[in-house]
């Protein structure tokens, strides 16, 4: 088994500068990075989380997002 932050398991990224507006580039990175929920994730790993919390934090998540697919189709 390889470990997680093997080379082979990193994804490289590429944002193109047009006419020198970095801003409007790393905007469109940092949106990239949001959409593959690295924030989320960093932010997530910042502090140790026991194997009970995490459980629980699990399932709260997936109680969330039954609650908002429910809440969206109760609509139709």
């Amino acid at each position: 088994m390889r470990a997680p932050n093997d080379l082979s398991q990193r994804v490289t990224m590429e944002i193109k500068v047009f006419n020198n507006n970095v801003e409007k580039a790393l905007k469109v990175a940092k949106k990239k990075l949001a959409g593959e929920g690295l924030f989320r994730e960093l932010k997530r790993r910042r502090f140790y989380e026991k194997p009970s919390v995490r459980k629980k934090a699990k399932m709260r998540e997936a109680q969330r997002r039954r609650q908002k697919w429910l809440a969206k189709h109760r609509m139709e």
